[in-house]
């Protein structure tokens, strides 16, 4: 017998599924992706995307060198929405506290600031600087930029697929909503 009210059983076998491809999806990234020159560029990506340092500077440096006042209230909007998705990355990793992927045979490349894994922050503020930025620097293939980085977590086994996701949710609803409050410069 399936029961819906409350969650009962049919929630409990959803997650159960849910967790069971999050898990091979990992497994299959990890063993047919992680090529020696890919997760060299995870690992750089992982690096850059730490605690948002990396698109907090480039935000920064635009601010800072934009040709105009316009110009440069965008460039904040667009490094707050950044920061903002980064700190509410944080909240949401706290009150989840999904601990992170464990799979014996595939430990993870890289060390991490803590042991929480949903959603993954890496995510969130790459895809907050992504929808944010490219108004600002149209000739950089954000999407790709995005996408790769999001990748770079799960070819490093710090994060599951599902993880990923809901930190790009989280980056584009608060880079659209945070760094494109008013209409795009160009």
């Amino acid at each position: 017998m399936l029961e819906t009210e409350g969650g009962g059983p049919a929630r409990g076998y959803a997650i159960q599924v849910i967790a069971e491809l999050d898990t091979a999806v990992l497994r299959a990234v990890r063993t047919r992706g992680a090529t020696p020159a890919g997760v060299r560029a995870a690992t750089a990506l992982s690096h850059l995307g730490e605690h948002a340092l990396g698109w907090l500077a480039l935000g920064t440096a635009g601010a800072l060198t934009a040709p105009d006042a316009d110009r440069r209230r965008a460039w904040q909007r667009a490094t707050a929405s950044v920061l903002l998705a980064h700190a509410g990355n944080v909240a949401v990793k706290r009150v989840a506290r999904r601990p992170r992927p464990v799979l014996a045979d595939l430990p993870a490349l890289v060390r991490t600031p803590s042991r929480l894994s949903f959603p993954s922050a890496h995510a969130a503020s790459t895809t907050a600087a992504a929808v944010a930025f490219a108004p600002l620097a149209p000739r950089v293939p954000w999407p790709a930029v995005a996408g790769a980085m999001c990748l770079s977590r799960v070819v490093l086994g710090v994060h599951y697929p599902t993880d990923v996701l809901a930190g790009a949710a989280l980056g584009a609803t608060v880079g659209r909503v945070v760094g494109r409050s008013r209409p795009p410069l160009v």
